[in-house]
């Protein structure tokens, strides 16, 4: 067998190395290499992480990034980037990418959108042009970009549609994806498909196993984090991971909290992206082992000890809650780099933890007492 097509069937290979319950320790190859899962992607949405660089996103430990194909395509043009070498020449970034299909923007710019069978017609949210979204354009796209992971598009509904609405959205989505497969054109770029159903178990399942007969390389599982309950979400992920073949990825969406991850881990999820470290770091909320601080908080003006006596990040370890909160009361950009490092950090660390956990075979009570840990805080401390 020569090199060429050694590396061709090795790409989207999914290897679980170890199980704890139906929590899973795996990897996942791609052309740009391997990852470890459970893994948590920070997201890139407009081909940066905001507030770090590629060199301090390594150093943390992320092996993927996520970023957004609607986003990209309209600024500066996915076409461009293809020209200037692909995304991860562009961004510098030599590691996987998985790229979001600009189905959350079908439930995001509801406003800006028209959506049928064929596709979704968007006005820019930059300039109001009409922009037309089909499944084999949006696959077109991330091939143009060259991510190793696709997305194809769905449709995302808000948590309160009515049953009717949610097996339409399903069917249209199921129809989506099988467009989708035709559509591809490079086979290493992977391709993974999206369980929606609503808030409805019937649909859920049904989605999963009309999914489970094509020829994905991974499953994602959509529809949620859009305003149901907690209840609600839990309950949806554990029958959707469910429903979705163990010999592939399974990947939650826009998921969330620290708990979230670790209930969702327990659940058989080994992916998930959210704005949550960055966009908190941005407001002064950090990230600890007993819950997240609010570093604007008066408590912490003249406090000399580090976000987390835990945490080894370079923040943690050169700088004080003192300092921290006068540059975001001072509106320092240099606020923002520091507490995304370390909220960055604090998801990478928790998913080496969660790895870790699994391999001992002791996941479910490190899941319970990470609970029991975060939630005597209520979640926060100040």
């Amino acid at each position: 067998m020569d090199r060429e097509t050694k590396e061709h069937i090795e790409v989207g290979a999914f290897s679980i190395v170890a199980e704890s319950g139906a929590a899973r320790r795996a990897r996942l190859h791609t052309a740009h290499g391997t990852f470890n899962t459970p893994a948590f992607m920070p997201v890139g949405t407009q081909a940066t992480v905001k507030g770090v660089n590629p060199e301090q996103l390594r150093a943390m430990g992320a092996e993927i990034i996520l970023s957004n194909t609607y986003h990209l395509h309209l600024r500066p043009g996915d076409e461009l980037i293809r020209d200037l070498g692909g995304l991860h020449a562009f961004m510098g970034w030599d590691s996987p990418i998985l790229t979001d299909s600009g189905g959350y923007q079908v439930f995001s710019l509801s406003n800006l959108r028209e959506i049928d069978d064929e596709g979704v017609v968007f006005k820019s949210h930059l300039d109001g042009s009409p922009i037309r979204f089909t499944p084999e354009s949006v696959v077109g796209i991330q091939e143009n970009l060259g991510v190793d992971i696709m997305m194809v598009l769905d449709e995302c509904l808000p948590s309160g549609a009515t049953h009717a609405e949610a097996k339409a959205s399903w069917r249209r989505t199921l129809d989506w994806a099988r467009r989708s497969l035709d559509a591809r054109r490079k086979p290493e770029c992977l391709l993974f498909s999206i369980v929606q159903g609503g808030m409805f178990e019937d649909l859920r399942t049904q989605s999963a196993a009309d999914l489970r007969e094509l020829s994905f390389d991974g499953y994602a599982i959509g529809g949620l984090s859009v305003g149901e309950s907690v209840e609600e979400m839990r309950a949806m992920t554990r029958i959707s991971a469910g429903a979705l073949p163990r010999e592939k990825p399974r990947y939650l969406m826009g998921v969330g909290t620290p708990v979230d991850i670790v209930d969702s881990v327990e659940m058989g999820v080994d992916m998930f992206d959210c704005v949550m470290p960055t966009r908190s770091a941005r407001f002064g909320r950090l990230y600890t082992e007993d819950g997240w601080i609010n570093i604007r908080n008066a408590a912490f003006c003249k406090d000399p000890a580090p976000i987390d006596a835990e945490c080894e990040c370079y923040t943690c370890r050169n700088f004080s809650r003192a300092y921290l909160s006068h540059l975001v009361r001072a509106k320092e950009v240099l606020a923002v780099e520091l507490c995304s490092i370390h909220n960055l950090h604090f998801y990478q660390n928790l998913m080496r933890r969660i790895r870790s956990a699994i391999e001992e075979g002791d996941y479910a009570d490190f899941a319970t007492a990470f609970r029991q840990r975060w939630n005597s805080a209520g979640g926060t401390q100040a």
